[in-house]
């Protein structure tokens, strides 16, 4: 799929993390490996700690938080609001949805739009994607996009494949029409016959959770989850990035008269620093264009990664400036896309830690 959107814009981001944070070094005795190699990962992968939701927290419990507290900091006004939407994999329920909980605890109009989307790596293009749609027929209203997942609660903790990767986090996005904003160019490309390199075996109708699937077993790559945990083949995930994103970068670029030196920041998913160390000397992109600090701070956050990505590194720089950006996320579905944007000008654009 490839469109062109006009006339809309992010206005501000608000991060939220959770203030617990693990440290990689006290989690090496969970693993059953040698704790010296377990600790030659952490430079060459960027392991260093990551924020993890509390046991009986859930992505609701964020994203009211965050939008309370932009609500009460007049970052957005409740009158505003023509449409919530909420990315993640981790819902409260199968029924009620999380923008109908949200919509409830922040007391919003009946008129307001509730939408969830079920998506993992590109849950911000896809986000993005729906709510510039939105905005069509919204007109003055607003579209406050939400991407969030508490991942931790579905990693092993004796996985050292996918444990140090995964990190908890939310974002929200204010986004609305601007008829001076630039043009914003989007695609997005699926392979589904790879969809199984990034699983939750059970949980859903097709394989329900029981006492059986929580058993814990040791798998061929010598770590030990059950089949309710989050498995990531990391080889062939690895192999996908660095065969589909070069190219779709190069033919992007191509279409749009543009030199890869013309974009400011890439603002990539961050599966880890090995996976974008490779993916930037293969595309030619200077690492300081290409921020790959996410996970060391605070783990890989699924569809929250690009926003995350945003805050931490250029906040303080998105007020005062306008920046051209490619934005690009890969994984789950396999999924794989790009987003080339104007970012800057933003009514706010900050981080915060929550209870939860």
């Amino acid at each position: 799929m490839k469109a062109v959107f006009k006339g809309k814009k992010i206005s501000g981001i608000l991060g939220i993390l959770p203030d617990e944070v693990s440290y990689f070094d006290d989690e090496v005795d969970n693993y059953a490996f040698p704790p010296k190699q377990t600790l030659r990962l952490k430079k060459v992968m960027g392991f260093e700690k990551h924020r993890l939701a509390k046991a009986d927290s859930t992505v609701s419990d964020f994203c009211i938080f965050g939008l309370k507290h932009l609500l009460a900091e007049g970052k957005v006004k409740k009158e505003e609001i023509g449409a919530i939407v909420v990315v993640t994999l981790s819902p409260d329920y199968f029924v009620p949805h999380v923008s109908n909980i949200i919509h409830g605890e922040c007391e919003l109009p009946e008129d307001v739009l509730c939408m969830d989307i079920a998506q993992g790596c590109c849950g911000y293009l896809l986000g993005l994607m729906q709510s510039f749609m939105l905005l069509d027929v919204l007109k003055d209203k607003k579209v406050v996009l939400f991407n969030t997942d508490v991942l931790s609660h579905k990693v092993s903790k004796q996985d050292r494949n996918d444990y140090p990767l995964i990190g908890d986090a939310t974002s929200i996005s204010v986004i609305e029409n601007d008829v001076n904003a630039d043009d914003i160019y989007f695609e997005l490309h699926t392979n589904g016959g790879q969809r199984n390199a990034l699983i939750i075996p059970a949980g859903g109708f097709a394989m329900p959770s029981t006492s059986e699937t929580a058993v814990m077993k040791e798998m061929e790559d010598g770590n030990r989850r059950s089949l309710d945990h989050l498995h990531m083949d990391g080889a062939e995930v690895f192999n996908f990035v660095q065969t589909k994103i070069p190219p779709m970068l190069e033919e992007t670029f191509q279409s749009l008269n543009i030199r890869k030196e013309d974009i400011d920041y890439y603002l990539f998913h961050q599966p880890n620093k090995f996976m974008l160390k490779k993916l930037a000397d293969k595309i030619g992109v200077p690492y300081e264009k290409m921020f790959m600090n996410v996970v060391e701070n605070f783990g890989n956050p699924s569809g929250a990664s690009i926003p995350m990505n945003i805050v931490y590194n250029i906040r303080s720089l998105l007020i005062d400036n306008n920046f051209t950006c490619c934005l690009s996320a890969f994984g789950s579905g396999l999924t794989w896309g790009i987003m080339v944007m104007k970012l800057g000008g933003f009514d706010f654009c900050d981080l915060i830690e929550s209870p939860y």
